[in-house]
C-alpha cells in the first residue's frame, strides 16, 4: 500500500469468495469470556479489535463436544440455542468491518476433566488424568462432532472456523506414535495417523460450503522427542489444502514441549523461519505466529516471504488499536504486549478471567472505562513506577490535571532494573510507551524532585496518589554491613561490580532476575536467534524429529558460580508465573546455579557467607563467596501517607507502597488504572 511504512502489512488479502482487508490474524487466546454466557462481554472485546482494524479474528477454543472440553463448563457449542447465543459476537464484528473465526478445539487428553478421551489411553504430563482410548466407531463420532460444530459456526454468523490441530492436542495426538499406539485403521504408519485431520477438514468443507473460510492449525514443529518428522509434517499439509483448507495457521510446539515459544525470553518472531520451510510446499495462504509484537516485525516477516498472514494473539490484548495505529503511522503509540504471560495466560491456568499487565482494560471492556470528564480536577502523584505512571495517564486521558513527582532522574522506577534482566528486553517498550503516553497527554513531569508534604500541600490538588513503590526488606543478617554484601539494587541499577563466586539471599523473582543477570554477565541469548535456538536445543524438523536436539549442545559456561538460597524448604520460584517459572528454573539450571534451600543465615564475614539447615540449625557451613546479593523481599515506601492524613489531605496509596509483593507490575497498572478510572 503506497504512502504507509507497513505496505504487505495492510495489504488485502483475497481468498476468492472472501477478502481480508489486511494480513493481521488476532490469534486464538482462551480468556473465559468463552465459558458460561458472558456474550456481552465477549461481543465488546472483539467488536474493540474490529474497530481496531483486525482483518480476521479467530475466537478462543470452543469445544465441539463434552469430551472435548478444556474444563468442566467451558466454552462448547453444540446446539443451535447456542449458536443462536453468539450471534451478539458476530454482529458485533461485523457491524465494525472486520471477520471473525470460530476456533474448534478438542482438548484430547490434554482435558482438565474425568472424561477425557484420545487415540490411546496415555495420560500427560500436565494432567492427572488418564483418556479412555476411543473406538473405530468412536472417532468417527468425534470427527462428526467437529463437522457438526462448524455447521453451527456457520449458522451463528461466523466467517469460518479454525480447525485446532496443534499444541499437543486431540488432532495432534493422532499424528505421532506416543500418543498413538493403535493398530486399526486410525493408527499405526502416517498414512492412517493422519487420516484424523484430513477427514475433519475434508467433512467440514462439505458441510459448510465453499464460502466459508477453514483455518486449520498445523504443528509445523513439535518440540518434543518423537514428534512427526518435517517430511510427515509437509505430506499433512499437502493433504489438509488437498482436503479443502483455507489458511493454514502455523502451530509451535506441544503445551508439554520443554522449550519455551512465547515467553519473553523468546526472541521476536523466532519461530517465522519454519512457516517459511513450508511456504515452499504448499499453495493456500499460511500464517506465521509467535512472538511478533510489533508493526515493524510484522512487515518484516512478510517482506521477506515467510507466510502470507501474521498471527498477533496478545499483542491485540496489549493494543487494540494495534492495526489502526500502524495504519495512521502511528506505531510509536502502540502499547507493546511484553509476552510476560502475567495477566494473561497465567490467568487460564489458575481459571481466572484473563486481562493483560499492560492494559487492564482488555477481557474488561464493559466495566473499565477511561471515560472523559467535565468535572475537571488536578492530582499529584507521587512515584513514577507503573503503579504511579498507570495512574497519571488515565487521569490526564479522563481530561483531569496532572503533576507527576519522581525523585529519581528518570521516569519508570523498579522497571528500569527489569528492563536490563536477559530475557527481559521487552520492558524497553514499556518504558518507552509510557514516557510517550505522559507527553501526549500533558502530564506536567517533576523528575528529580522527592515531593514532601510541605511541597504538596497549598496546591489545590483534589487529592494525592502515593505509588512511592518499596525499598528492599532489612534482613537483619549479622554482618550484613560487610563489605561482601550487595543489594539487588546495587547490582541491577547501580551497575556495582560482582565477584565470580556469588551467594543470593532469597528465591523469588528478584533473586531469580539477579541470578539469570549474573550468570550472563549481562548478556542476552534473546538478542540472537541463533544463539537462542542452540541453548533450547531447537533445530530444523528435517534433521531430527520434532526439532529438538537428540544431544543439545551445552551453553557458554556461566559468568559467574551462583548459589541462590531460600530459608523455606520446597521448590525455588515457587511463586513464579505457572507458564514462565519453568523456564526461569531450567535456564538456572543450564547454568549450574546451585539451589539451596531450608537454610538459615548465620552471619557473614571475611569467610563469606554462614548457613545452617532447617528448625536445628544443623551442619552450619561458610560458602566461600566474593559477594552476598540481597534479595530478601520488600517493605512499602509510605512516609508521605502519615504526614499528608495528619493536614487532612485526600490520598489514596496504591502499588509497592500499598502492598509489597515482589516487583508486581500487573497488580500496580491494574490498581493505578482504576483508581483513575474512578476518581
Amino acid at each position: 500500500m503506497a504512502g504507509t511504512a507497513y505496505p504487505h502489512l495492510l495489504a488485502p488479502l483475497d481468498l476468492g469468495f472472501t477478502t481480508l482487508k489486511n494480513r493481521v490474524v488476532m490469534g486464538s487466546m482462551h480468556t473465559g469470556l468463552e465459558d458460561g454466557n458472558k456474550h456481552t462481554r465477549l461481543a465488546a472485546y472483539f467488536a474493540e479489535r474490529a474497530r481496531g482494524g483486525v482483518g480476521l479474528m479467530i475466537t478462543g477454543g470452543y469445544a465441539p463436544n463434552r469430551a472435548g472440553w478444556v474444563k468442566p463448563f467451558a466454552g462448547k457449542l453444540t446446539t443451535s440455542g447456542e449458536a443462536k447465543k453468539h450471534r451478539q459476537v458476530t454482529d458485533a464484528v461485523h457491524a465494525e468491518g472486520s471477520k471473525i473465526a470460530m476456533q474448534i478445539l478438542h482438548a484430547g487428553r490434554y482435558a482438565y476433566h474425568p472424561l477425557p478421551v484420545a487415540p490411546s489411553a496415555i495420560r500427560s504430563p500436565i494432567t492427572p488424568f488418564t483418556p479412555r482410548e476411543l473406538s473405530s466407531k468412536g472417532v468417527d463420532k468425534q470427527i462428526e462432532a467437529f463437522v457438526r460444530c462448524a455447521r453451527l459456526a456457520r449458522e451463528a454468523g461466523y466467517d469460518g472456523v479454525e480447525i485446532m490441530g496443534s499444541e499437543g492436542y486431540f488432532i495432534n495426538e493422532f499424528l505421532v506414535t506416543h500418543t498413538n499406539q493403535r493398530t486399526d485403521e486410525w493408527g499405526g504408519d502416517f498414512t492412517n495417523r493422519m487420516r484424523m485431520p484430513v477427514e475433519i477438514v475434508a467433512r467440514t468443507r462439505e458441510a459448510v460450503g465453499n464460502d466459508f473460510i477453514i483455518v486449520y492449525r498445523l504443528s509445523m514443529i513439535d518440540l518434543i522427542p518423537d514428534g512427526n518428522s518435517w517430511s510427515e509434517t509437509v505430506i499433512l499439509a499437502k493433504a489438509i489444502e488437498a482436503a479443502g483448507a483455507t489458511i493454514i495457521n502455523t502451530g509451535i510446539g506441544w503445551h508439554e514441549a520443554r522449550v519455551p515459544t512465547i515467553a519473553t525470553s523468546v526472541p521476536r518472531g523466532a519461530f517465522t523461519w519454519v512457516t517459511k520451510k513450508m511456504k515452499r510446499e504448499v499453495g493456500i495462504p499460511l500464517v506465521t505466529s509467535n512472538r511478533i509484537n510489533l508493526p515493524e516485525t510484522a512487515e518484516q516477516v512478510l517482506a521477506d516471504e515467510c507466510a502470507d498472514l501474521v498471527s498477533l494473539a496478545r499483542p491485540m490484548l496489549a493494543d487494540a488499536d494495534f492495526v489502526k495505529k500502524a495504519q495512521e503511522n502511528r506505531a510509536n503509540e502502540i502499547n507493546v504486549c511484553i509476552a510476560c504471560n502475567q495477566a494473561c495466560l497465567d490467568h487460564t491456568f489458575a481459571n481466572k478471567m484473563s486481562s493483560c499487565l499492560v492494559n487492564p482494560r482488555a477481557c474488561h471492556e464493559t466495566e473499565l472505562n477511561y471515560v472523559a470528564t467535565k468535572n475537571t480536577k488536578r492530582f499529584a502523584v507521587v512515584g513514577s513506577g507503573p503503579a504511579g505512571i498507570s495512574t497519571a495517564i488515565v487521569l490526564a486521558e479522563r481530561g483531569h490535571s496532572v503533576d507527576l513527582f519522581e525523585a529519581a532522574a528518570e521516569l519508570g522506577g523498579q522497571l528500569n532494573m527489569a528492563k536490563v534482566i536477559p530475557g527481559k528486553e521487552e520492558f524497553h517498550e514499556m518504558l518507552r510507551y509510557f514516557k510517550g503516553q505522559l507527553a501526549l497527554k500533558n502530564v506536567n513531569v517533576h523528575l528529580n524532585t522527592r515531593a514532601s508534604a510541605e511541597h504538596l500541600v497549598g496546591k489545590d490538588y483534589a487529592c494525592i496518589v502515593i505509588a512511592t513503590g518499596v525499598t528492599p526488606r532489612d534482613p537483619k543478617i549479622e554482618g550484613q554491613d560487610h563489605p561482601k554484601v550487595l543489594s539487588y539494587v546495587d547490582v541491577l541499577r547501580h551497575n556495582a561490580p560482582v565477584g565470580e563466586r556469588v551467594a543470593i539471599i532469597g528465591a523469588g523473582g528478584i533473586g531469580f532476575d539477579v541470578a539469570e543477570f549474573l550468570v550472563g554477565d549481562g548478556h542476552s541469548p534473546t538478542m540472537n536467534l541463533e544463539e537462542w535456538l542452540a541453548e533450547w536445543g531447537v533445530v530444523d524438523p528435517a534433521e531430527a524429529r520434532g526439532g529438538v536436539a537428540v544431544h543439545r549442545v551445552p551453553p557458554s559456561p556461566p559468568a559467574r558460580q551462583v548459589t541462590l538460597l531460600q530459608r523455606k524448604a520446597g521448590k525455588h520460584g515457587a511463586n513464579l508465573g505457572k507458564t514462565t517459572g519453568w523456564i526461569h528454573r531450567a535456564s538456572l539450571k543450564m547454568n549450574n546455579v546451585q539451589m539451596i534451600g531450608n537454610v538459615n543465615y548465620e552471619r557473614i564475614g571475611d569467610e563469606g557467607l554462614l548457613i545452617s539447615n532447617g528448625d536445628k540449625r544443623e551442619n552450619p557451613t561458610w560458602l566461600d563467596v566474593d559477594h552476598i546479593v540481597l534479595c530478601a523481599g520488600q517493605v512499602p515506601l509510605r512516609e508521605l501517607e502519615e504526614p499528608l492524613a495528619a493536614l487532612e489531605v485526600p490520598v489514596h496509596v496504591i502499588g509497592g507502597a500499598d502492598v509489597a509483593t515482589e516487583l508486581d507490575a500487573k497488580r500496580a497498572i491494574n490498581q493505578g488504572s482504576r483508581l483513575a478510572a474512578e476518581l
